[in-house]
């Protein structure tokens, strides 16, 4: 571990009022970017870097998590496809980028990063309703 501080750890990223959910070993969030709507972020919740540093039985449960994310994300905004990341590059910190990508998607074959675009942020009532939108049936199914 680095002597910087972990964002992910200090409850300085995700950015609080994005909270969606608390599953088992993670917290859900939506991405600040909505320009790929439903953008989702998996955090898990004690700090470490590695798939290889958690347990097995904590690896199976967070792929769970992740998949049950992936599911209602699919559902919810009708994806085509989803995309997952898990790189720790920019934050050393396990966690997940979960993106659907839609029938209008600008640039189905490139990743999200790659895709030039003015960051879509959702404030007030907006980013509510976003939050709703995965907020419900993650709480409500198993």
């Amino acid at each position: 571990m680095t002597d910087i501080p972990c964002a992910a750890c200090q409850g300085t990223w995700p950015r609080q009022d994005h909270f969606i959910a608390a599953l088992g070993l993670s917290k859900v969030y939506l991405h600040d970017d909505q320009f790929f709507p439903g953008w989702t972020i998996v955090v898990f919740q004690r700090h470490a870097t590695e798939l290889f540093q958690l347990a097995p039985t904590e690896r199976f449960q967070l792929i769970e998590e992740v998949n049950r994310v992936a599911d209602i994300s699919a559902q919810v905004y009708q994806a085509k496809k989803m995309n997952y990341a898990l790189l720790g590059n920019q934050l050393p910190h396990i966690h997940w980028h979960i993106i659907p990508r839609l029938a209008g998607d600008p640039a189905p074959m490139e990743p999200v990063w790659r895709v030039p675009h003015n960051p879509r942020l959702l404030t007030g009532s907006a980013l509510q309703e976003a939050i709703n939108r995965l907020a419900h049936p993650l709480r409500t199914t198993r």
